[in-house]
């Protein structure tokens, strides 16, 4: 055996390299909690923060190097990308995490099929809405130049692969990757945004979103492909597919699109019947009051993942995110309604006169989110999608029906209004049937 100083010296060197990432490793391992259901669950909870840290830097920098119009109309045509986005992805990202964990060899296979008709069909539904833009939002007009409509293209097929890299990533257990993958997305689109300012582009915002995505795919996938299927492929036994998996992620899908269109239809509802003005300050409200509906949804997503490899743990793991996530939530609640004028005057002092109410509200409105976000996954656990559908229905004709009446009534405010009574009547519904969807998994919906 070779014992020379030489590769004595280069050995110690090596471990010395190793001890401080061994000791980081180390650190975060000894923070977070032991129950991998709550460790993944706080691991993207821990994304969402970072992403709507530097989110909130972007929409900062926005706000000042953009005016009021350009930031209104920008982020209204974002949340039409975003709307398209969730059809155009077929909700095929809690379609991975619920049957990547048990596929073993079949992953990949399973993942390409889904990037290559997600990406398919974004293509397709963004070209339409495109053609539609002139008859169903003039406002969005300025999408139609080539490079904008390049752009936005882009964005919206883009999207659809991101999002459905962050549940495979879930489902092989590397949420930390999930992590990374929205750290250099709001790295880089903070630095693009910069560039399309110094440039006079005013579809910068838009550009900047666009080439971040194509940046963050190549890392997040580069390392998704080469190091976190290959060890899950050999780690998993091959399960046999389950049946009926196209009639599930055929009704999950119609259920998603009735969450992603309350998400994304308001906005374009703000716009259309108060400005471009009244949407800036929408939506820089909604940016940050969305972050606790964020951790819900990542709490949910670890949820599911977890109850397909532990289905007779659903309920007590049902239970325990529901416990945890509501501290979570509770505390940054009441960070946002104490501070909310003083969060919105960053972006600047009409944000914070216009806004305020609206965050306060949105805010609120995320504690019970929480219940629907948890019954949601515990449903599509146990393959009860009607149930899970219904739900999404209900939150969607609710928040989008109290919007159009009350706007016109009580303004901007009327929003925030609509999003806490719609979460507020089906958390309350949820309470009182809690023996109904709060069961273990039958043997037949594992």
């Amino acid at each position: 055996m070779d014992t020379s100083p030489v590769t004595d010296s280069a050995a110690r060197g090596a471990g010395l390299r190793r001890r401080p990432l061994d000791r980081l490793r180390a650190g975060v391992a000894a923070v977070l909690p032991g129950e991998p259901v709550l460790r993944t669950g706080h691991v993207l909870a821990v994304s969402s923060l970072v992403n709507a840290g530097l989110g909130f830097f972007f929409w900062t920098f926005a706000t000042h190097w953009y005016d009021e119009r350009t930031v209104g109309l920008s982020y209204s045509a974002l949340m039409a990308s975003l709307l398209l986005t969730g059809i155009g992805q077929l909700n095929l990202n809690d379609f991975l995490v619920r049957f990547v964990p048990t596929a073993g060899r079949r992953s990949r296979r399973l993942v390409l099929t889904c990037y290559a008709a997600s990406t398919a069909f974004s293509v397709v539904v963004a070209l339409v809405f495109l053609a539609l833009v002139p008859v169903i939002s003039p406002r969005l007009g300025f999408l139609l130049t080539p490079v904008t409509a390049t752009c936005f293209v882009v964005a919206t097929a883009g999207y659809a692969v991101f999002v459905l890299q962050d549940g495979a990533l879930t489902a092989v257990r590397m949420p930390g990757w999930v992590v990374g993958e929205n750290l250099i997305f709001a790295v880089v689109k903070i630095l693009l945004l910069g560039l399309g300012a110094a440039f006079g582009f005013f579809s910068g915002i838009l550009l900047s979103w666009a080439g971040a995505l194509v940046v963050s795919l190549i890392v997040a996938n580069s390392v998704l492909m080469r190091r976190g299927l290959p060890r899950h492929e050999r780690e998993t036994n091959t399960s046999p597919p389950p049946p009926r998996m196209l009639g599930y992620a055929a009704a999950d899908y119609v259920g998603s699109l009735f969450r992603v269109a309350g998400y994304t239809v308001v906005p374009l509802i703000v716009l259309n019947n108060c400005g471009a003005e009244q949407s800036a300050f929408y939506s820089v409200a909604w940016g940050v009051a969305y972050v606790p509906y964020l951790i819900a949804r990542n709490m949910g997503t670890s949820l599911l993942a977890e109850s397909v490899r532990g289905p007779e743990r659903l309920v007590e793991h049902s239970l325990r995110v529901l416990r945890h996530s509501g501290l979570l939530l509770g505390a940054v609640t009441v960070v946002l309604v104490a501070a909310a004028p003083q969060i919105l005057s960053i972006f600047g002092a009409s944000y914070a006169a216009e806004g305020s109410t609206l965050l306060r509200l949105l805010a609120l409105s995320a504690l019970p989110n929480l219940l629907l976000s948890v019954a949601i996954d515990v449903a599509r656990a146990q393959r009860r999608l009607r149930w899970a559908v219904w739900l999404q229905v209900a939150m969607c004709v609710l928040v989008l029906g109290l919007t159009h009446l009350l706007l016109p009534e009580i303004g901007l405010v009327g929003a925030g209004v609509a999003w806490l009574v719609t979460q507020c009547l089906i958390a309350a519904f949820l309470l009182v049937s809690r023996s109904r969807w709060l069961v273990p998994v039958s043997e037949g919906s594992s």
